[in-house]
């Protein structure tokens, strides 16, 4: 402390102040941080779900919170870029007005675009199926493509590029997911590491180490406890299952390999078919949802349901294949976590691949020109002159139905399961019993939600706000079925694991989104009749023609990082740069093993020592 004083004695003046101000920046950083916890989106939701069920079902709260956040950033994003700029325009707000430029070497029946908005006396049901087919009005708002049909902005003197910024916020949003997931996934990757490492130091940190000593509320303290007891729960009993696997006799592993294989083959089998069912479906409903009909109620709810055709195969594969993966997983006797890891996997493809089927089947309608009729525009035009609008639309009717399956599944399935279970006492009704709360399905039913969501913001710039507001919906939807309709899971699942595998999955989807989304900025004629892009061949060619608008020094920058003169060393030191962060990582690593031998050896020789004085003192 003298020393310290001393210390303190000699420093300038400026030394003590910025000695001063850099404590008092931390203390006040520290209170912010603290009060900031307060602040946390259903922090106390997810606490008490968390004692009452486990961290495993903690996890899954907190992945729709993510997912919550996530999708409200996306909007702000595409909403202060995209569509903000264009109401501005549109209504003259800040003397802003619109640039159009008339399309060059464009054939004329390519510009045609009359879309089906409502006009004179309209009936309650026209506008209530104009609401779940994204049709009618809701086609010519700013929720759709076809709205953004502007090639500049001009505010005061200020001129705005509004197709590079709709690229450029598509650009914007994927990598702004991509890098929070990867963050998340490496936070979720180190605590995996660490219980994976050595189980007996989880035990002794989850025994020892795990209790909070601030906690003073009796309610708290309560919850902690259960997570703890659940935590503890779940370890052993993934410890029992290991044993029993290395128990097993090569007669009894042979007969589960042969009946893992022979499962492997009916799933394979039940994946080709919901694939070809949806492309089927899909064909006949793009040719058949845009025949005229007539006016009546009948017709109406015809069309509607031929539009939704797609949607509900897609629902209905969705549903009926995890439950058969649900019950076959059963017989290939695996650990829980990897029970909920490769159950997730198998309904992931099939949820994933549905959607990628359903864009291919779009996609063969609209750029298969096997005919003249896709020959002056490039695609199909007479059916689809506005082909992203069109996509937009089959993207918001998958994320309405989805929500309405949801809601349906709580109201209509769960609720009256429970009323059943608890006031009848027929045999048959209490074989069903108290339903535990799947993980995987859920944990599935949002990350098919944000799939679609990446997907479809690119041809529906606010459908990131219907996401946030449905994932908000659903939060307290599945709590209320968690509390009253749940019970606690039989077999507990660890949360670090889980919510390191839910981001991982999550990443899969992202990265599935970005195969559709590449091809159709990259490949697909841009519509000529709406859209920002009218002017250009695909979306994509708005890059090099702003590119060509700097000076040439510039320009030679920019072409010549992106030929191959550039990515190929680039691509070679980045190589370079992974071996030699995986060679330190595993140097490292062997550090860490060398020091836990010593401490294995100096604790034995404090051992020895010990029992040779005990002998010295008897």
């Amino acid at each position: 402390r003298d020393s310290q004083q001393a210390d303190t004695e000699h420093l300038t003046r400026w030394k003590k102040w910025r000695r001063t101000s850099s404590k008092s920046l931390k203390k006040a950083l520290t209170e912010v941080k603290g009060l900031s916890s307060y602040l946390v989106l259903w922090r106390h939701d997810i606490h008490s779900i968390e004692g009452k069920f486990g961290t495993g079902i903690q996890s899954y709260f907190s992945f729709l919170r993510f997912l919550v956040l996530l999708n409200f950033i996306i909007f702000i994003l595409m909403f202060s870029f995209v569509t903000l700029p264009t109401i501005i325009s549109k209504y003259g707000i800040f003397n802003s007005t619109i640039a159009y430029i008339s399309p060059k070497n464009i054939d004329d029946t390519c510009t045609i675009y009359k879309p089906s908005g409502n006009k004179g006396l309209i009936y309650f049901y026209t506008y209530l199926k104009d609401l779940l087919s994204g049709t009618g009005f809701l086609e010519v708002t700013s929720l759709f493509y076809g709205y953004y049909s502007i090639d500049a902005v001009w505010i005061s003197i200020m001129r705005y590029n509004l197709p590079l910024a709709y690229l450029l916020a598509t650009f914007a949003y994927l990598t702004l997911s991509s890098l929070w997931i990867i963050k998340r996934s490496v936070e979720g990757f180190k605590q995996n590491l660490v219980h994976d490492a050595d189980p007996f130091q989880s035990y002794c940190n989850k025994v020892f180490a795990g209790w909070d000593f601030c906690i003073t509320d009796p309610n708290a303290a309560r919850l902690k406890h259960r997570s703890l007891q659940y935590e503890l729960q779940t370890d052993l009993q993934e410890e029992k299952l290991k044993q029993k696997i290395a128990e097993r006799k090569m007669g009894e592993k042979l007969r589960i390999y042969s009946l893992r294989i022979f499962i492997n083959i009916i799933v394979i089998a039940i994946l080709s078919g919901c694939f070809y069912s949806i492309y089927r479906v899909t064909v006949f409903s793009q040719e058949n949802s845009n025949v005229s009909i007539r006016n009546d109620t009948r017709t109406d709810l015809v069309n509607l349901l031929v539009q939704y055709l797609p949607s509900m195969v897609i629902t209905l594969a969705n549903f009926i294949g995890p439950l058969i993966f649900a019950f076959l997983i059963r017989f290939e006797d695996y650990t829980p976590a990897f029970e909920i890891k490769l159950t997730l996997l198998r309904c992931v493809f099939v949820r994933l691949a549905n959607i990628g089927v359903l864009l291919f089947s779009l996609w063969s309608q609209i750029a298969g020109c096997g005919s003249d009729k896709c020959k002056p525009c490039g695609y199909n035009y007479k059916l689809y002159p506005c082909w992203e609008s069109d996509v937009g639309q089959e993207m918001y009717k998958l994320m309405i139905f989805d929500f309405i399956v949801i809601l349906a599944v709580a109201l209509f399935a769960d609720f009256p399961r429970k009323l059943l279970v608890t006031h009848c006492s027929w045999k048959l009704v209490q074989w069903f019993g108290h339903k535990e709360f799947e993980i995987s399905d859920n944990v599935l039913e949002i990350i098919y939600g944000q799939t679609i969501c990446w997907i479809g913001t690119f041809f529906s710039p606010l459908l990131p706000a219907i996401a946030t507001i449905k994932y908000f919906i659903i939060f307290y939807v599945k709590k209320i079925v968690l509390i009253h309709t749940r019970k606690p899971a039989a077999r507990p699942i660890r949360a670090s694991s889980s919510n390191f595998f839910f981001l991982v999955v999550l990443l899969i989807g992202l990265l599935l989104a970005f195969i559709p989304l590449g091809f159709s900025i990259a490949r697909i004629p841009s519509s000529k009749a709406c859209g920002p892009f009218r002017n250009f061949n695909t979306s994509w060619e708005v890059i090099p023609d702003t590119i060509l608008q700097f000076p040439t020094g510039l320009q030679q920058i920019l072409f010549g990082i992106a030929s191959e003169a550039f990515a190929v060393p680039f691509f070679v030191i980045l190589c370079i740069m992974m071996f030699y962060v995986i060679a330190l990582a595993r140097a490292h690593k062997r550090v860490v093993e060398q020091l836990r031998e010593q401490l294995v050896l100096e604790s034995r020789d404090k051992m020895f020592l010990i029992r040779k004085i005990a002998e010295a003192q008897r």
